[in-house]
């Protein structure tokens, strides 16, 4: 089904041209990765097919019924609304009917023996059953949980700024759409919620068009790319990896045609300088042809960002840890935590949001003192941080300007010395964009020129505090190869899953409660451990189950092991004979009763007090099942070696 068209629509930005004359169309299915440098105009390109700017020129057709709904880098919020509010304050008919129901219901509870509010009650009852709403408020507590909102009642204005873009994703997931349009949905979560968020949109129907620099999770969600470069767009059907292939197909061959243009340039050229004179029309055919050639130059591409920095040497002594414990109030963050840097070492730091990964690399740049224990640095440390935390820029101060207050020249590392406006050349900041004020960058342009300048102080040690957020996928790539040959040492703590594979050997995972484990190889090293850790936690249950099933017979099999000593009868006590004949009752009646418990919580979906007394009362009887079961197999076990043992 075709949802919206994009046609000839451009964009410029004073004498930038961001897009020119871009045409596409979308379809049902579709999950469109846009991808380009930062500064190539990507958000503004979203927001131009949202309708939330407009374009200089061309147009943007949505089909009739058609919903399009973007989650923007920085979401509005009404006033006082909380978590669960602004989850459920959407504008489509399931969500007007919740809020009705929620309504009726505070009516009810002020005025029980009210007709009308009793009448209210019932329509807004039927019209949940009409429009099958009855899930979208455990749907959204779901949501917020698996993003780290853990309080729905939390005023949004009090959050973080990387909290409230996780409670806008929510309802961005949970309001209905045919296209949904979503900028960096990355960003600001962890690893756990990347990876469900990946899950949801690998099954969401209807159309997806997203900007990400999380190359795993492109790959996996994506299947058509549009890279924007210099102004123009470049399709792909394909995923991440596929488009990179058909990008250096397209690359070659563009390559190929420029080298043809040069060489007849060439040719043209040594005719003309041979004299030609414009008397003939074959002659003057000829100059317009050398003069059509000149003019056919190419658009440049994005160009090759470089990093080639000087590091400071780094003596022996680096970073030494030693039983540090770091606590905010009664949260114990880190407990009892060590660590002896070495030469090299590449450590990526993973944990849920909030569970003190940031903290941690506080502690190492001394921005925090353990509570217990000692942290220290080499003499010859010289640390290069750059946090989450965005620096305050200056924005009235020129890109050049920005880069010369720390240096006016660059060590690299062959030694050579260059300008601070030679480096930004390499940075991707052309002569005209140096003398740019800040305030005119982009975000990712702002985070490009602050990775800049903390490698331009030729660090030795690196602390990279959530690296890829904001950063294009051609800076990340470029700060990967540097950190190949980077000879200090490196502490990541990233939600990049790709990244961190690409630059780390070593993990420190934060699994809560101030337990901090270390690991050898890189994150996909540890999920794969994790995940085995997980089968074999299910084994030993499995075995437990099993071997305490079976305790009463081993326990008397291994005390009449010896030889030459009769098996003794087996048989029932008077308690193990009444438990079997019971047990198969008690089961069928402890799963009814878990049956009319899940009954009830269906019914109670929008009563969350109601529905947390449930939950907890279906563990308890799971649990009581879960027993019954056990003693079941342990029974049965007994009664067929009694068979066996009168049979023999």
């Amino acid at each position: 089904m075709h949802l919206l068209s994009v046609e000839n629509i451009t964009k410029s930005y004073g004498e930038k041209v961001l897009f020119e004359n871009v045409t596409f169309g979308v379809e049902d299915g579709d999950k469109v990765g846009i991808i380009g440098v930062n500064g190539t105009g990507k958000s503004t390109f979203l927001k131009v097919i949202a309708g939330l700017e407009p374009a200089d020129s061309g147009k943007v057709s949505i089909g009739n019924r058609v919903t399009v709904r973007m989650l923007a880098q920085d979401p509005v919020f009404a006033p006082n609304e909380t978590t669960l509010e602004h989850v459920l304050g959407g504008d489509s008919p399931q969500l007007r009917a919740v809020r009705a129901y929620t309504n009726a219901m505070e009516a009810i509870e002020l005025n029980p023996s009210d007709l009308a509010v009793q009448d209210q009650l019932m329509k807004a009852n039927e019209l949940m059953s009409e429009l099958d709403a009855w899930q979208l408020e455990s749907d959204a507590k779901m949501a917020l949980t698996k993003l780290g909102i853990y309080d729905y009642e939390a005023k949004v204005e009090t959050l973080s700024g990387g909290q409230r873009k996780r409670v806008a994703m929510a309802a961005a997931l949970l309001l209905p759409s045919d296209v949904l349009i979503l900028d960096e949905p990355t960003n600001h979560i962890d690893n756990d919620s990347v990876a469900w968020l990946e899950g949801m949109l690998q099954k969401r129907r209807g159309a997806l068009l997203m900007i990400t620099h999380d190359r795993y999770f492109l790959d996996r969600v994506s299947n058509r790319v549009i890279e924007l470069d210099k102004g123009q767009a470049h399709f792909y059907q394909a995923n991440y990896s596929r488009f990179l292939e058909l990008k250096l197909e397209r690359e070659e061959r563009e390559s190929s045609t420029e080298s043809k243009r040069k060489s007849l340039l060439r040719n043209e050229l040594a005719w003309i300088r041979k004299g030609a004179k414009a008397r003939t029309t074959k002659q003057k055919a000829r100059i317009d042809r050398f003069e059509a050639l000149k003019a056919d130059v190419p658009k440049q591409a994005g160009g090759k960002l470089e990093v080639s920095v000087a590091s400071t040497r780094l003596g022996k002594k680096i970073v030494e840890m030693e039983g540090v414990t770091k606590r905010y109030g009664n949260r114990t963050l880190i407990q009892d935590f060590n660590y002896i840097g070495v030469p090299e070492d590449r450590v990526g730091i993973v944990g849920r949001n909030g569970s003190g990964k940031s903290t941690l690399m506080k502690l190492i740049a001394g921005k925090l003192l353990p509570d217990e224990g000692t942290v220290e640095l080499g003499t010859t440390v010289k640390l290069g941080w750059f946090s989450q935390e965005h620096e305050e820029m200056d924005q009235t101060m020129r890109v050049i300007e920005y880069i010369r207050e720390d240096a006016e020249q660059v060590k690299t590392a062959d030694g050579s010395l260059i300008s601070a406006g030679q480096m930004l050349e390499r940075f991707l900041f052309s002569p005209t964009m140096q003398w740019t004020p800040i305030a005119k960058l982009s975000g990712g342009e702002k985070r490009r020129l602050q990775l800049l300048r903390v490698l331009m102080n030729a660090p030795n040690v690196l602390l990279l505090d959530e690296p890829t957020n904001d950063l294009d996928i051609a800076t990340l790539t470029v700060l990967e190869d540097y950190l190949d040959d980077f000879p200090g040492v490196v502490f990541v703590v990233s939600h990049d899953r790709y990244f961190l594979d690409r630059t780390v050997d070593k993990i420190v995972a934060f699994e809560g409660e101030g337990r901090i484990t270390h690991h050898t190889g890189n994150y996909s090293d540890y999920q794969a451990y994790v995940e085995k850790q997980g089968k074999i936690a299910s084994s030993i249950t499995s075995a437990s189950k099993s071997s305490s099933s079976s305790s009463s017979s081993a326990s008397v099999a291994a005390a009449n092991a010896k030889p030459a000593v009769k098996e003794p009868v087996l048989k029932m006590s008077y308690k193990e004979q009444k438990d079997y004949e019971e047990i198969d009752g008690k089961i069928a009646a402890m799963e009814a009763k878990i049956n009319g418990v899940a009954a009830s919580m269906e019914a109670a979906s929008s009563d969350s007090a109601r529905l947390q007394e449930l939950t907890l009362e279906q563990g308890q009887l799971e649990a009581q099942l879960e027993e019954l079961m056990d003693r079941w197999a342990e029974l049965n076990e007994l009664a067929e070696k009694i068979a066996a043992q009168k049979q023999g």
